[in-house]
């Protein structure tokens, strides 16, 4: 695979470009200088970086780690160049770094580099050889995914490290996983070492996490559950912690009951490129015969526990049709109802049986006060609220909250003139598993015998209003078809004049926001593509004017 290059593969005179009319000289950490020509014929990575960037800050440990591997070969270097906005800055920064550096009062060398390097964005790294061509300037990527082992960066080492990874992955094995370089052990949290030959034949779970992560904490203790339940079964749990401070692993692991990688071991960093790693928490499932079941088994975990067990694919299309099956089964009180909790609270703070709710259409509406969709839709919510109360007195909205603090929950309540679940109540994680709620606000419409009628309901009130209740699909079908059958009248083309400079294209979107009454739409819009200006059919001008 070729690499991408900026710059033109011409020689970059380093005595040149990295100097300047007063200055034939670098600086080191220590504030010692040491002259350019030192460095003529390395290999040389040009680490374009900032103190105020917090994507540099988390590179710049990663490519340290990489430089002291690769220093003693005498034939490779770094020049650091600063974009940071004063030398107090520079100086935190660069004494953190082993390299070299240009100095920061030189600031016009500094933006010459940046302009002949073409740097847009940092962390940027430009490797050289040493003749002063461009081998790279994706050095930050290479050096995330093979650390030194890219060295000495030319596109033959990065394509068989590629190579190698694709058939690594072909044969893999427990053992091709978890054993790094002469270390063929595991610890447990209570110091004892247990070799990775043991693992074999087992289905096992490497658990990408950081204690310091709400969202890791809180599945941990989920994971846990399962763990205990599925350990008799031949299951185990490899932690790769991706904490920083060793107080931080330290006291997630000592949570756990499984197994670990060390801290700070060096396969940790190889196995985040390995399994692409992207979100946290991350569960990769692997077979007894070392192949990768599943990417990222975490929702599978929280939404059927011990029963995604063994995660093959055999048992996932079990579980779906079963999922299926409860889902045509659903009733209110199914998803309302617990051990503990059979009631609703109203905004005067009643407590409602969810008896006295069955046969009656209800709507789930899963927002938060520190989500802004949630704030600037409840208006919109709570108008087509009260004109479908006026049609059907038994229609009811129930809000289900994640905000994280009872203030916010009690201060965005108060707002609203429908029933709710309690600031603490444990229905809430469950309902949010089982819609499946990943962004908010969302608005899913339950049926009078239960079922769930429409996951959309949100987009529907935004485009019908209380015409799309009761939001079933016949009901929707029908209101899609007279839209389109009224549109066929409405002009192709035409100018707006707030907007007069272009014409407004007569299109269906799936979502936009209206450049008139500055609220979502969704479907039919007269929309200007070279502006992003759209308007609502309601919001657009007269057809006569129009035309």
């Amino acid at each position: 695979m070729a690499m991408a290059i900026d710059q033109e593969s011409f020689p970059h005179d380093l005595a040149v470009v990295l100097s300047s009319e007063e200055r034939d000289f670098l600086i080191c950490g220590n504030g010692e200088q040491v002259k350019i020509s030192s460095i003529k014929g390395k290999i040389v990575g040009l680490y374009f970086s900032g103190l105020w960037c917090g994507l540099c800050r988390q590179f710049t440990p990663k490519l340290v780690e990489a430089y002291e591997d690769l220093y003693p070969k005498g034939d490779f270097e770094i020049v650091f160049i600063s974009s940071d906005k004063d030398n107090e800055s520079f100086n935190e920064y660069f004494g953190k770094m082993p390299w070299l550096a240009v100095p920061f009062a030189d600031a016009e060398a500094r933006k010459k580099l940046k302009q002949s390097f073409k740097v847009r964005a940092i962390p940027h790294l430009v490797i050289l050889d040493g003749t002063g061509k461009v081998l790279s300037n994706e050095g930050v990527k290479f050096i995330k995914h093979f650390g030194p082992e890219a060295y000495p960066f030319t596109s033959e080492r990065v394509n068989y490290l590629r190579e190698e990874e694709e058939k690594a992955k072909e044969n893999q094995s427990l053992r091709s996983i978890l054993v790094h370089e002469s270390r063929d052990f595991l610890i447990s949290n209570e110091e004892s070492k247990i070799v990775v030959s043991d693992l074999e034949g087992k289905t096992v779970g490497l658990y990408f996490a950081m204690a310091s992560h709400k969202g890791c904490r809180n599945f941990t203790l989920k994971l846990a559950d399962v763990y205990k339940k599925l350990k008799q079964k031949n299951f185990e749990i490899v932690l790769l912690s991706l904490d920083e401070k060793y107080e931080d692993f330290n006291e997630g692991f000592e949570a756990m009951p499984w197994l670990a990688l060390s801290f700070k071991d060096k396969n940790c960093e190889r196995l985040v490129r390995y399994f692409e790693h992207k979100l946290l928490p991350q569960l990769v499932v692997i077979s007894p015969d070392g192949k990768t079941l599943q990417q990222n088994a975490v929702k599978l975990v929280e939404e059927y526990g011990d029963q995604a067990f063994p995660f093959t694919q055999e048992k996932l299309i079990t579980l779906a049709n079963l999922k299926k099956e409860k889902l045509e089964a659903q009733t209110l009180e199914s998803i309302l109802v617990t051990a503990d909790r059979d009631f609703v609270i109203s905004n005067g703070g009643l407590k409602v049986p969810v008896s006295k709710l069955v046969g009656n259409n209800i709507v789930l509406y899963f927002a938060a006060q520190w989500s802004l969709p949630s704030r600037e839709f409840l208006p919109k919510l709570i108008t087509t609220y009260q004109e479908i109360k006026k049609k059907d007195e038994t229609f009811e909205v129930i809000f289900i909250s994640s905000d994280q603090d009872e203030s916010s929950f009690n201060n965005l309540f108060s707002r609203m003139p429908w029933l709710e679940l309690p600031f603490d109540d444990d229905r809430k994680a469950f309902l949010w598993r089982r819609f499946n709620i990943v962004g908010i606000p969302v608005v899913i419409a339950i049926s009078p015998s239960g079922c769930t009628v429409n996951t959309q309901v949100r987009q529907l009130l935004e485009t019908h209003g209380a015409g799309a209740y009761p939001f079933t699909e016949e009901h929707i079908k029908n209101l899609q078809q007279r839209l389109d059958k009224t549109s066929t009248g409405w002009p192709k083309k035409g100018k707006d004049e707030i907007h007069n400079e272009h014409e407004l294209a007569l299109i269906h979107q799936q979502v936009y926001l209206c450049s008139g009454c500055k609220e979502m739409g969704y479907g039919w819009s007269f929309f200007c593509k070279r502006c992003d200006y759209g308007l609502h059919p309601k919001c657009a001008p007269k057809q006569e004017e129009m035309n």
